[in-house]
């Protein structure tokens, strides 16, 4: 059986395949990234030039199985997705009262019967807590009697003519979609662990169109947001303040650029023509962080806007995780502390330790810009788990990356 994470960006396309054999061993297949076009925010906005790109993908999917088009498990990030919160209530069906799993069944199909308004679609029910006559705070209600069942639920619903986009580019490029992923849950699946998650942490991924956040508390999602701003951002900042083409910003900011600009020297210059041949002027470094400096302080600063309503600012005890590709700005960290009040680190996909891929694609798996992909290739596995009832060894890459998250 195969698996493949389709990780759609404003920037690239992240894919990652996995297959597992008879012995239930999952190893990874191949893994690579090309440009994507059409996609704007988390979303397409051309449809041809993004099935274009799709095409692309999956032909090279193709050739490394064809079964490897069918199960494929896409993540979603416009900022048009919403959460609330909702409760379902069911009577126990059975004569002695024992909960079955029926009656779970029930009790979270009620949890969904809300008013979404028109064109909105459940993406996610995540199921908070079980509670049995009365009695709160049930992980596992099935083997207990009781009268009555009820379930705490968080309900994550999307815009249906975005998502219908999406589903019909997926297929029209050849491809079935196994499942569709809210990209900060794919994101904190990868990056975060149990402890964290039960200790409260919240996991911001920077992206190339959007960040998106996730705050666990006690083991459960309290609140996941995708914001409209990313890196692309900065570089537009950058191409503003410096008079530059956007390809010659991006270059300044990925091999000049820096989160704190109080750590770099003013004395230090770039000449531009080392990047652009056609510009010939020199730039002060300082100035470029400053630049970056602002908007990254403008995300961080939505982010704590959000733990603030949910009263969590600065009350995290495992802080904060930054993982995408803004992740790997020089300086990022001691920003997020400064902005954030929390201890921060840098997430990375799990553990990565096999013989079986060569050092330059676990160097490459390993960055944070892989971390919502490698997310996804968690959760459809572990989605294909439940439906099938098979569990992936320990052996190879990714059941040690199991066995390190799970409890």
């Amino acid at each position: 059986m195969y698996i493949t994470a389709l990780d759609i960006g404003s920037s690239q396309i992240k894919v990652l395949i996995a297959e597992t054999d008879k012995d239930a061993k999952v190893s990874l297949a191949s893994a690579f990234k090309t440009p994507s076009i059409g996609l704007r925010k988390g979303e397409i906005v051309t449809f041809e030039e993004a099935l274009q790109v799709l095409r692309l993908a999956f032909k090279e999917i193709r050739q490394v199985n064809k079964a490897a088009l069918k199960n494929i498990f896409v993540n979603i990030g416009g900022s048009n997705i919403k959460l609330q919160n909702s409760r379902g209530i069911v009577a126990v069906g059975r004569a002695d009262n024992e909960i079955y799993s029926e009656d779970v069944d029930r009790a979270i199909k009620a949890s969904q019967a809300i008013n979404l308004g028109p064109n909105r679609l459940i993406v996610h029910t995540i199921t908070k807590e079980f509670i049995v006559d009365g009695i709160n705070d049930i992980i596992d209600p099935l083997g207990m009697v009781g009268n009555r069942l009820e379930v705490n639920s968080l309900i994550i619903d999307a815009f249906k003519p975005t998502v219908n986009n999406l589903i019909r580019a997926v297929e029209a490029g050849g491809g079935k979609i196994g499942g569709l992923i809210y990209n900060p849950l794919a994101s904190a699946r990868s990056v975060l662990t149990k402890n964290q998650k039960e200790l409260g942490v919240v996991v911001i991924d920077i992206g190339f169109g959007t960040t998106s956040m996730a705050v666990y508390e006690e083991d459960k999602l309290v609140s996941a947001v995708v914001f409209p701003i990313g890196s692309s951002n900065i570089t537009n900042d950058l191409a503003i303040g410096l008079r530059c083409p956007i390809k010659t910003a991006e270059a300044i900011k990925i091999s000049c650029g820096a989160a704190r600009a109080k750590e770099i020297s003013t004395r230090e210059k770039i000449e531009l023509h080392q990047l652009d041949e056609t510009l010939s002027s020199v730039v002060n470094r300082r100035f470029i962080s400053e630049i970056i400096e602002i908007r990254l302080a403008e995300i961080f600063d939505l982010v704590n806007n959000e733990l603030k309503a949910l009263g969590k600012s600065g009350q995290l005890p495992a802080g904060a995780v930054i993982t995408g590709g803004g992740a790997k700005m020089n300086g990022i960290l001691e920003l997020a502390k400064q902005e954030l009040k929390l201890s921060v680190q840098i997430g990375v996909p799990g553990l990565l330790e096999t013989e079986s891929i060569s050092d330059e694609l676990r160097n490459q798996i390993g960055e944070p810009d892989f971390s919502a992909s490698t997310g996804l290739l968690l959760m459809g596995f572990e989605q294909a788990a439940k439906e099938t009832g098979w569990l992936p060894t320990k052996k190879g890459w990714f059941g040690k990356i199991l066995g390190h998250f799970l409890p």
